[in-house]
């Protein structure tokens, strides 16, 4: 995707924009027997109360079904389209299988309309096809890549992200995550060859606060500016200082630096290197 680096300073919420040009997207409308109504909780539970702040709002969004588990296995599908997925920072590529099905599945860097892909055991390394671990050199990029055998990629799904295959013992695959940790994951989990696409997502700047809402986001208040009663760090006359050994969050917890990861969990076995705070 390219960005439109500069805009002219009509308003001034166009003076620091960098907006997307979409011109990678071919196709403005989704598949509709792909699509289905999607009813947004905005951080809250099965009770209705609100367990995460700063949610609510934004423009009503169509779920699209993405196939994560690339299950069809060693027939053919060309790509017919590349679109846009407001549920999620990567494009979609739309699949025609020949068989006639139609899937949609991330959109991988260098995937362009018209280029065929297949998922399968012994699959050409090429991007957008998808096959196992144990299959793939190292050294070579993935994404939507398992935890689980048949579950479905969970790792590397944003824009611009991938892992990197650093060593192979035994059952166990070694990757390197976009976060910088490295972790093992079992030999059998499959994987898709390349980078997730809409690689300049991180450089956008909405350039005002409108933009936000209509993603959903609502207004994020500094604790420094309240009163005692709502947050530690309020409270003081003009602009006090925190006013402790280290920030912290509004239930009083330390915010920056503590690791919060349960020590009990049972996956901390496959982690070789954690990331870097």
């Amino acid at each position: 995707m390219g960005i439109q680096t500069k805009t002219r300073s009509v308003t001034p919420g166009t003076r620091h924009q960098v907006a997307a040009d979409f011109s990678e997207l071919t196709k403005s409308k989704p598949e509709k027997s792909l699509t289905q109504g999607y009813a947004r909780k905005f951080g809250r539970n099965h009770r209705g109360v609100k367990t995460t702040r700063h949610r609510g709002g934004g423009h009503k969004r169509n779920y699209r079904q993405v196939d994560f588990r690339r299950d069809k296995q060693n027939i053919q599908a060309q790509v017919t389209s590349i679109e846009y997925d407001p549920n999620r920072q990567a494009h979609l590529a739309l699949l025609h299988y020949q068989d006639g099905e139609k899937r949609y599945i991330l959109h991988p860097r260098g995937l362009e309309v018209g280029a065929t892909v297949v998922a399968g055991a012994n699959v050409p390394l090429t991007v957008g096809n998808s096959l196992p671990l144990k299959n793939i050199p190292l050294g070579v990029d993935v994404h939507n890549v398992e935890m689980h055998p048949g579950k479905g990629g969970q790792f590397s799904r944003s824009a611009g992200s991938s892992c990197s295959i650093l060593a192979k013992e035994g059952e166990y695959i070694t990757l390197k995550m976009p976060s910088g940790e490295v972790r093992k994951v079992l030999e059998t989990c499959s994987a898709t060859i390349g980078q997730v696409g809409n690689v300049n997502n991180s450089n956008l700047c909405s350039g005002k606060a409108g933009r936000s809402r209509w993603l959903g986001r609502r207004p994020h208040v500094r604790g420094s500016v309240m009163n005692p009663v709502d947050h530690p760090h309020g409270g003081g006359e003009g602009r006090a200082p925190v006013g402790r050994k280290s920030p912290c969050t509004p239930w009083g917890k330390v915010a920056l630096g503590t690791r919060t990861r349960k020590g009990n969990k049972s996956s901390n076995k496959m982690i070789v290197r954690r990331r870097k705070k």
